[in-house]
């Protein structure tokens, strides 16, 4: 079993959920407004950085396997709450809660919770419309998705496309700034779940996955930069700009081992290079990461 970073586990699901179309609160004074008209830097978005984010996910069967082989229990006190979708009154708390509740409705299919499953769904079109990227939610793709797994690995590839395609959309509408507040609210979701369980149950897959999560923090910055003019944008920034301080003694490396030849499906032989990474991380910077996300996400989540 191949590890990567623990935030696969929400974002890949998700991210077929969200775009399938084959598809503890802040005060009200801390609440800014982003109309849809916005016209904001779109094209200034960092493309590499959206591709790093999602170039680090895994095939959701690896996710399910790990989380199986782990053992590890279903914990539905870590969810968003679908109760406050009709009280969120701006498209900044709205973009943020699509990517969140996207992330536990990921965690939800993981572990087959179909009771809660529509209602997530329901939660997640209904704030779909309200920014108006509808046309990328198919709920009957949706329900398909939340009984078979078998299609996972097919709908993973469609998935990244659909992903970029409503991604084009928004940046050509001038709205960069909400597919970039629904891949941080996704994120910072599911990196609560998976901190929250290494809190309770603490297990070395986790905590190396807590570890790589400096990579995708970095390409998160890289995205939100492109907005610090907004006061709203600024302050998430900031914010997670305090988590990303912690992992500075957070270290990574590498090593190579030999190149493997393998013939693929075709009778064509293919090089793989093998490369490890190792994180180098202390169960106090684990504690202080965990800790720091857990003050943001219910800064920023309001649900």
């Amino acid at each position: 079993m191949k590890y990567k970073v623990i935030i696969i586990l929400f974002l890949v699901i998700p991210t077929i959920i969200l775009s399938c179309n084959t598809n503890n609160n802040r005060t009200a004074e801390k609440r800014f407004i982003l109309p849809d008209s916005l016209e904001d830097v779109s094209s200034l978005m960092h493309e590499e950085a959206m591709a790093g984010i999602i170039g680090n996910l895994a095939s959701p069967v690896e996710v399910a396997a790990m989380l199986n082989e782990l053992g590890l229990p279903f914990n539905q006190q870590l969810l968003a709450s679908t109760n406050k979708v009709n009280d969120l009154h701006t498209n900044f708390d709205k973009a943020l809660a699509l990517g969140a509740l996207g992330a536990d409705l990921g965690y939800l299919n993981i572990y087959n919770k179909n009771t809660l499953i529509i209602d997530y769904i329901s939660s997640i079109k209904y704030l779909t419309d309200e920014l108006n990227v509808g046309q990328f939610f198919d709920f009957n793709t949706l329900k398909r998705l939340c009984e078979n797994k078998h299609e996972l690995d097919s709908l993973m590839f469609q998935s990244v496309y659909s992903f970029n395609q409503m991604n084009t959309f928004l940046e050509r509408t001038g709205r960069g700034n909400t597919s970039t507040l629904v891949i941080t609210g996704l994120w910072l979701e599911g990196f609560y779940i998976a901190t929250q369980i290494n809190k309770s149950d603490p297990r070395p897959e986790l905590i190396e996955s807590i570890g790589e999560q400096k990579i995708i923090l970095k390409d998160l910055f890289s995205l939100l930069e492109n907005y610090e003019d907004s006061p709203a944008f600024k302050e998430l920034y900031q914010e997670l700009g305090s988590l990303a301080k912690i992992y500075d003694d957070v270290e990574i490396t590498y090593e190579t081992s030999e190149p493997v030849t393998v013939e693929n499906n075709n009778g064509m032989l293919e090089i793989i290079q093998n490369e490890k990474s190792i994180v180098h991380i202390t169960i106090d910077q684990v504690n202080s990461i965990i800790k720091e996300t857990e003050k943001i996400r219910n800064q920023f989540i309001n649900l």
